[in-house]
């Protein structure tokens, strides 16, 4: 079987070495979703043309939340009310347009429509959940399996390798959509995306620290106990 030829060095996704740093050129919402899907396909070959054709268009393909699969009985976990408003269930159900990078049974990933950085992507649970507390805990740890992968995906096409995870949880916390999401936020050094890195901490201070552990531990054992108490009612159910 003949050797395969070398890929051209235009084709690489990586850095050409220059002497001199090169500015990173700003790729459009297309071009960069088809980048970041040739990094999630982490074998086989080139998507067929039709699946590119769908990813330069950019619009959610229906879901299987909107099929009926990947949703218990009794629909979201917000009420039909909020489902409707929410801009996250109309992406989910295919009634709105989104950059999808990502999608399985549990969570879908896209792209943020007003990124902070190139490459800014959600992690968007199916069922509607207005908050990180009032999300199921293993819909939660199904979005965190997914950042690894996700992460890396991203960090490669758009040549970073540093990223920030966040969560903004509530209102004072500047959440906007309250349907629960991660983002990812592709970063490079230097990039000054937000000001308050550049702050100097203050230590600790001990005799205010203590008082504020203790408190935590205590709401962990009331909320423990509270979870123990919920779990032995549903068990001694018939």
């Amino acid at each position: 079987m003949a050797n395969p030829e070398p890929e051209p060095e235009a084709t690489r996704l990586g850095p050409t070495p220059t002497s001199t740093p090169q500015p990173v050129a700003e790729m459009s919402p297309p071009l960069r979703l088809a980048v970041l899907c040739s990094h999630l396909r982490r074998d086989g070959p080139a998507p067929p043309a039709g699946e590119q054709l769908e990813a330069v268009a950019g619009v959610v393909s229906t879901s299987t939340y909107a099929s009926g699969g990947g949703v218990p009985a009794g629909g979201d976990g917000g009420g039909d009310e909020d489902s409707a408003c929410c801009v996250f269930c109309r992406i989910i159900r295919g009634e709105a347009p989104a950059y999808k990078v990502y999608e399985d049974e549990v969570c879908l990933c896209i792209l943020d429509s007003h990124p902070l950085a190139p490459g800014h992507s959600l992690i968007i649970p199916k069922r509607n959940f207005p908050s990180l507390e009032a999300t199921p805990p293993p819909v939660v740890a199904a979005m965190c399996s997914k950042v690894p992968f996700l992460s890396n995906a991203i960090m490669k096409a758009t040549e970073c390798d540093s990223f920030n995870l966040v969560v903004n949880n509530g209102a004072a916390a500047g959440q906007v959509i309250f349907h629960t999401h991660f983002h990812i936020i592709p970063r490079r050094f230097g990039d000054k995306l937000w000001s308050t890195e550049s702050f100097r901490r203050r230590s600790i201070e001990p005799n205010k620290t203590s008082g504020l552990v203790n408190c935590i531990k205590e709401q962990l054992c009331s909320t423990l106990e509270g979870c123990k108490t919920e779990a032995s009612s549903l068990l001694m159910e018939p």
